[in-house]
């Protein structure tokens, strides 16, 4: 106990930094409350090492803390506008572009298996395909190919 607190602003500091890595490296900066900690005390540690604040637990869990609840109130809206200018792109296959001749005719309706790659791969389609026509995937979806005739 006696090695804690005579090395209390440093270990707040280590704290703080694994804490914010935890946020960014394994959550992906998706809850904002370990950044919020890990800041905070990353900070307490830093006042404890210039002064500022006593080395004491009552001091540095009371610091940690009101900057957390600081922290929280400063941040939360500019951290959550940025979390939600997320730009949608449509992810692309390198499956979309295969062409195969149909086996089984394919409608709205009726959606036949299709064997690739070691998976089998339900068909779909928005227009009516008969058996042996020339196809090409358009489209995928889990354990779906959308398929249309090639022209």
């Amino acid at each position: 106990m006696n090695w804690i607190s005579n090395n209390l602003s440093e270990i707040l500091i280590m704290a703080g930094l694994a804490l914010l890595a935890i946020e960014v490296v394994v959550l992906g900066f998706s809850t904002f409350v370990l950044f919020f900690v890990g800041l905070a005390a990353v900070v307490a540690g830093g006042l404890m090492t210039v002064g500022v604040l006593p080395e004491s637990m009552l001091s540095a869990l009371s610091s940690v803390g009101v900057l957390t609840a600081l922290w929280a109130i400063l941040l939360w809206r500019p951290l959550k506008s940025m979390q939600g200018n997320v730009e949608r792109k449509k992810v692309t296959s390198d499956l979309v572009g295969h062409s195969f001749i149909l086996e089984e005719a394919v409608s709205v309706t009726k959606n036949p298996a299709y064997s690739y790659s070691g998976i089998q791969w339900k068909l779909s389609s928005e227009q009516e395909l008969s058996a042996g026509t020339l196809v090409e995937v358009t489209g995928v979806a889990v354990g779906k190919f959308i398929v249309q005739a090639k022209v």
